[in-house]
């Protein structure tokens, strides 16, 4: 059984960048925007579809009787939560990595030698990371940031049926804006060899 590293986060955290260090120091793959060429290959969308859907669940969806659907009864939002299952299952099998988001700690769950990670920060750290580093000045930081946790913690919710950022999810809660990246990254590492 391999072991990998699920790493959930809040918008404007760093868990990425946590992700992506973790990964250069034990020498493994790390998969984020990786999953997405992979998850377009599977369900024959485009990238730029998948990585707005990926990680989000349109709530109009659940409640439309009408919303397309294949043959087999599949919305596309079905579709694509096959091809990430398919694909995160895929590159754990690989070897030891490290995945960041898309519910891997649950698709995972019970086939590999998980180590849960959640990586969350205060607001202002996560407002200041998101204008900084991701450029994202359109609209208010503050007002971005929820936008992007609720629609993440729906896309959770519906797919896992467990509540994101609940910590009896993870085995750990590390805080970037406390700890900062490269101590959350080392703390990682330092579970992972143990």
């Amino acid at each position: 059984m391999n072991k990998v590293i699920t790493i959930s986060r809040e918008f404007g955290s760093g868990g990425r960048s946590v992700g992506k260090l973790v990964a250069e120091k034990l020498g493994i793959p790390c998969y984020d925007q990786e999953l997405i060429q992979k998850i377009a290959q599977e369900s024959g969308y485009c990238e730029e579809f998948i990585a707005e859907k990926s990680e989000h669940h349109n709530n109009k969806f659940l409640s439309n009787p009408f919303a397309f659907r294949d043959y087999y009864g599949n919305s596309i939002q079905d579709k694509i939560w096959l091809a990430q299952l398919k694909a995160i299952v895929e590159v754990a099998n690989k070897g030891p990595c490290v995945i960041v988001g898309r519910c891997a700690d649950f698709i995972l769950d019970g086939t590999a030698d998980l180590l849960k990670v959640f990586i969350h920060a205060d607001n202002k750290t996560r407002a200041h990371r998101i204008v900084e580093q991701y450029g994202e000045a359109e609209q208010s930081p503050e007002k971005r940031l929820k936008e992007k946790d609720k629609r993440r913690a729906a896309y959770y919710q519906v797919n896992t049926d467990k509540k994101w950022g609940d910590m009896k999810n993870y085995d750990i809660s590390l805080s970037t804006s406390s700890l900062g990246i490269e101590r959350c990254a080392d703390i990682i590492v330092e579970l992972y060899k143990s």
